[in-house]
C-alpha cells in the first residue's frame, strides 16, 4: 500500500472530479462506503485484498451502489482506490476531502460533547459564539457523553476548547502532581 501521506492528492483528486457543487452528497455517499468498510470485513477484504479480480470487485460494487444508491463518480473514485491498492485510507482520504471542501467553502464543522441534551437557545448562543471566534460559517454537530460530568468539550478542525468538569479535575490533577 502507498503511504497515507498522499491522502490529501487523493482527497483533491476526489473533488475536482466530483465538483464542488455535488461534493456534499458525495462526501455522504463515500462516507456510507468508509462505514460499510469498517463494518463488514467481508466488503473490507473485497476492496482490500489483492486476491480478489478487477471483475468480481466491480460486479460487488456496482451491487452494493445500486443498493445504496451511489453515484458513478463515487462508485469510479472507490474502484481506482482499490485498482491502486490506497483503498485502506479511505478514512482519511474522506477526512481530508471533507477538511477540504469545507475551506473552499469558507465553512468549519465542530464536534461539541456535552453530558446532557442542550436547548436550542444554548445551540444558537454556541453557534453564535463560535461563529465569531472563528470568523466562519459553522456546522455544529452534537455528541452527548455523560463521563463529562458538566461543561462542553468543543473540537474544531484541530483545536480543542475544553470547559467540562472532567477536563478540570484532569487539569487540577495534573497540578497536584507537579506540586
Amino acid at each position: 500500500m502507498k503511504p497515507v501521506k498522499q491522502a490529501k492528492k487523493y482527497a483533491k483528486t476526489f473533488m475536482s472530479v466530483v465538483g464542488v457543487e455535488e461534493m456534499p452528497k458525495a462526501l455522504v455517499e463515500l462516507g456510507a462506503v468508509e462505514t460499510l468498510m469498517q463494518k463488514s470485513m467481508e466488503f473490507r477484504s473485497l476492496l482490500v485484498n489483492p486476491g480478489f479480480s478487477g471483475a468480481e470487485r466491480t460486479k460487488a460494487l456496482q451491487q452494493v451502489a445500486a443498493k445504496a444508491g451511489l453515484s458513478d463518480k463515487v462508485v469510479k473514485f472507490v474502484m481506482h482506490l482499490t485498482e491502486i491498492r490506497v483503498i485502506a485510507a479511505l478514512s482519511d482520504i474522506l477526512k481530508i476531502a471533507t477538511a477540504l471542501y469545507l475551506e473552499r467553502m469558507k465553512r468549519a464543522k465542530a464536534v461539541v460533547m456535552t453530558p446532557v441534551e442542550v436547548s436550542k437557545n444554548y445551540e444558537e448562543r454556541l453557534k453564535a459564539s463560535l461563529k465569531k471566534m472563528i470568523e466562519r460559517e459553522i456546522d455544529i454537530e452534537y455528541v452527548i457523553d455523560a463521563s463529562l460530568l458538566g461543561g462542553v468539550l468543543v473540537k474544531v478542525g484541530s483545536t480543542m476548547y475544553d470547559s467540562s468538569v472532567k477536563g478540570q479535575l484532569r487539569l487540577l490533577k495534573d497540578e497536584l502532581i507537579k506540586g
